[in-house]
């Protein structure tokens, strides 16, 4: 599985509905808005690289509101849920 972390800038009378609408762009399975240099941040998560592309440029990128996405691919999860789970397999 591919993940991005999708970095947006919207226009900010926009930043509820266009939220909304990339929470509803299929692969796209986390929106959170923030504070700092960004309005949104999405997670998208793919089997191959060129999912992206239909997933950021043809859906999240057309979201009415929408001026700019930054995309930073994840080369490897460190999260304590990933590493509880893998360690977790079998001893029950």
């Amino acid at each position: 599985m591919i993940t991005a972390i999708v970095m947006i800038h919207v226009n900010a009378d926009r930043i509820p509905e266009a939220a909304q609408a990339i929470a509803e762009v299929p692969n796209v399975s986390e929106v959170y808005s923030c504070a700092g240099d960004v309005d949104l941040v999405a997670m998208v998560r793919v089997r191959e690289h060129e999912e992206l592309a239909d997933v950021i440029a043809g859906g999240v990128s057309r979201v009415p509101g929408v001026r700019d996405t930054t995309t930073h691919i994840a080369f490897r999860s460190y999260s304590a849920r990933d590493t509880d789970a893998a360690f977790s397999v079998g001893l029950d």
